[in-house]
């Protein structure tokens, strides 16, 4: 299937307005040369409806869009939990852990591990998030994303990739996070319209033309297994989401990674004007949460009636978009782009960032000006190394989503047990912090192999509690005593607003009643 000349006239416009937005919201004033805090944090200066619709924006992706919906075309809505859970999980976020690294006014979450606890554990996490923003974020936008491109334009895949990683350096590479986050409110409205439209259509083709509420209600008679948010554990797909443990177990640990002490998606909360901003920024970004497996767990399970023999999981959604008329398609089609160039961009600022701030500026002296530069020249390597190695490293997985969860999945029991240490316990110390960092592998793949019937989402609960009792013995095998950088969390000023309240209210009413009904 190939678009029609207006679709490529919708993606076009799309494309150009982009692209000359991108560079009018990164001009400085006459006089005013970049530094680092313009390049990688906005100025400072990001508000409310920018930080959420940037998180969003940054978090859904063609991993998200393509890999989420292949999955329920596997597995039905329990591959929801992601999304839902992710809300509650900003909610936490915004209440008790943003304000800490508000507080410390850091550029990077290694920067503040150096600061809490030193060097070592600042430099070991910076290599390590450089090798999986590079190798498996990185490469999987940018692989699904030309897949997605090559199922619904026909075009080869290395050119897509080339396509997508031109228009991702073109469009971030100078005005760095400030033409990101700016832009990405058009990316949002963008990506829930498209989301809207090939949910409607999608259903009101199952019904056949009696509306959406009648084509959802055929689904739900058709494919009723579909519809299990807590999978049994007779479940084929049990050892991906086991059961109640997706509320109570190892995906909360999966979650405050991604949410709380991930540069890639923390970044544009460090970029506020104040606390109070990013709180609100957080929230709305919750509520997109919510409204996500419409756009995107919906179409994969109508795949599921609509195109039954697909031969593979990852073509569901481009598949379901063959159903959108012209100009509705390369609309569609321009909100998948979109998601896939902010996450892209947002990745590439991510990486740079880290590079500058925590490895070069330790080692050299430059100007604000050259570490700009510098910036600039990581981004666009980062997107050539991953240009090169998205084929090889991914080209061969059925369900990438899945592939990527399950990677992240050997280190992030690490990371929280890191970070939370190192808010809640004074008396963590930087060698309880590496020997957590290390046991997170170690007790994972001793997992992996040993006990391999164990769901992997167990395995990271599990794998959590030994590595923060392992940081804990170190710690204490240390001396005992508390650290001279220990955080006084009872000084750190985390009140929130009557609305951020509210809000918080309702975001857990709505998901108990999700959960409830498809229990």
């Amino acid at each position: 299937m190939h678009l029609s000349t207006l679709d490529f006239t919708v993606v076009a416009i799309y494309g150009i307005v982009l692209l000359v937005l991108a560079q009018w919201v990164s001009r400085e004033k006459a006089g005013h040369q970049k530094d680092t805090k313009d390049y990688f944090l906005a100025g400072r200066a990001l508000p409310w409806w920018a930080i959420g619709a940037s998180l969003i924006a940054a978090n859904i992706s063609a991993e998200q869009i393509i890999g989420m919906s292949g999955s329920a075309f596997v597995m039905g809505i329990a591959i929801a939990s992601y999304e839902w859970m992710a809300a509650l999980t900003l909610v936490i976020v915004g209440k008790y852990l943003l304000p800490v690294f508000l507080e410390h006014k850091i550029y990077t979450m290694p920067q503040f591990l150096e600061q809490r606890y030193d060097h070592r554990v600042r430099m070991v996490l910076a290599v390590f998030w450089l090798g999986v923003y590079v190798f498996v974020n990185l490469t999987s936008i940018l692989w699904l994303g030309a897949l997605a491109i090559n199922t619904v334009t026909g075009l080869e895949l290395t050119w897509a990739l080339l396509v997508l990683a031109s228009f991702a350096a073109a469009y971030s590479l100078y005005g760095g996070l400030k033409a990101v986050a700016l832009t990405d409110i058009i990316q949002v409205v963008l990506l829930v319209m498209g989301g809207l439209m090939i949910a409607y259509i999608s259903m009101n083709e199952i019904s056949g033309g009696a509306g959406v509420l009648a084509g959802f209600g055929m689904v739900l008679e058709q494919v009723p297994e579909k519809f299990d948010m807590i999978l049994s554990k007779d479940s084929p797909h049990y050892v991906h989401l086991p059961g109640i443990s997706v509320l109570v177990g190892g995906m909360w640990i999966m979650n405050l990674s991604y949410w709380g002490f991930n540069q890639y998606i923390i970044q544009r909360a460090l970029a506020a004007k104040n606390a109070r901003e990013a709180q609100k920024g957080i929230i709305f970004a919750a509520f997109l949460k919510l409204l996500m497996p419409v756009l995107v767990v919906l179409p994969g399970i109508a795949a599921v009636i609509l195109a039954p023999d697909l031969s593979a999981p990852d073509k569901a959604y481009p598949e379901v978009m063959k159903l959108l008329p012209a100009g509705i398609m390369g609309l569609v089609f321009a909100a998948l782009i979109a998601a896939i160039v902010s996450s892209l961009a947002s990745m590439m600022n991510s990486i740079s960032t880290i590079f500058t701030m925590d490895i070069v500026k330790h080692y050299s002296s430059g100007t604000e000006q050259q570490l700009v530069t510098i910036g600039r020249v990581v981004s666009f390597s980062a997107l050539v190394i991953a240009v090169i190695a998205a084929r090889p490293l991914l080209g061969n997985f059925d369900q990438a989503f899945q592939y990527i969860q399950e990677f992240t999945g050997f280190f992030t029991p690490g990371i929280v047990a890191i970070f939370l240490m190192a808010i809640f316990w004074k008396k963590a110390t930087a060698s309880g912090a590496l020997a957590a960092a290390i046991g997170s592998a170690a007790f994972s793949v001793g997992a992996k192999l040993w006990w391999p019937s164990l769901p992997f989402i167990d395995r990271v609960g599990l794998a959590f509690v030994l590595c923060a009792a392992l940081g804990m013995l170190v710690s204490r095998l240390g001396g005992g005593e508390d650290h001279p950088d220990a955080i006084e969390y009872s000084k750190i000023d985390t009140s929130t607003s009557a609305g951020f309240n509210w809000a918080s209210v309702a975001i857990i009413l709505i998901l108990t009643g999700l959960y409830t009904v498809w229990w």
